[in-house]
């Protein structure tokens, strides 16, 4: 992933019965489609099994970023590699082997995100950020669509682009998830960062694509980095 601005659209708040159309409205405007694997035991929620997120993947017009909010993400990320995900985003506080579950996700042909819950600092992670393609900062505790964007978060994603902009190549992108709507995504892109995923935003709005384009547009009109 090259560092600009993205918009990934969330099925969370789509309509799972029509998955297929759903994402085809905002196929055209959106860089990553942000794909929500929970399995109600690292999150107290459940979305999608393996059969069904491996169908999603293969029917969306666009490239697919799997979220993998599940508690054994080191045996189960590679087999979202393996399945045509573009990239493969695991919590670093599920994983029992960092380093190896990168590598192998890499090695599977997907880039590699990592993210981290609101409570985790970043110098729990920092060694492993030029490792990764993404960098992701949860702006809400993960588990359900709809929650408010947590602004305490706003100084880690600044001290992560710091970070982020010591690195002479290889910068990884920063996205924040949770929370991102017209009233946070211009704070969020001030601190640093350039990926957005939007869910309740996007499918609540009367015209998903147009509300895509409008993230985009505040979102770049405020990003100094």
């Amino acid at each position: 992933m090259e560092s600009r601005i993205c918009i990934n659209p969330s099925i969370l708040n789509a309509n799972f019965n029509d998955l297929e159309n759903e994402i085809a409205k905002v196929s055209e405007v959106s860089d990553f489609l942000h794909l929500d694997i929970m399995d109600n035991i690292f999150v107290p929620n459940f979305t999608f099994d393996l059969k069904k997120a491996f169908e999603i993947i293969s029917l969306s017009k666009l490239p697919v970023d799997s979220h993998l909010m599940i508690s054994n993400p080191d045996e189960i990320a590679p087999l979202y590699a393996e399945n045509g995900s573009a990239s493969v985003t695991f919590h670093f506080e599920a994983a029992t082997d960092v380093g190896k579950t990168v590598s192998n996700i890499r090695s599977s042909g997907s880039k590699v995100g990592l993210a981290i819950k609101p409570a985790t600092q970043l110098n729990e992670i920092e060694k492993w950020i030029e490792k990764i393609d993404m960098l992701l900062i949860m702006t809400v505790e993960p588990g359900f669509g709809g929650q408010s964007f947590m602004q305490d978060q706003l100084e880690k994603v600044s001290q992560a682009r710091t970070i982020i902009e010591r690195f002479p190549k290889n910068k990884p992108n920063l996205q924040i998830d949770g929370g991102v709507s017209l009233e946070t995504i211009g704070d969020a892109a001030r601190a640093g960062a350039n990926c957005f995923v939007a869910g309740s935003a996007v499918y609540k709005a009367d015209n998903p694509a147009e509300m895509v384009s409008s993230l985009r547009k505040f979102a770049q009109a405020n990003y100094r980095f």
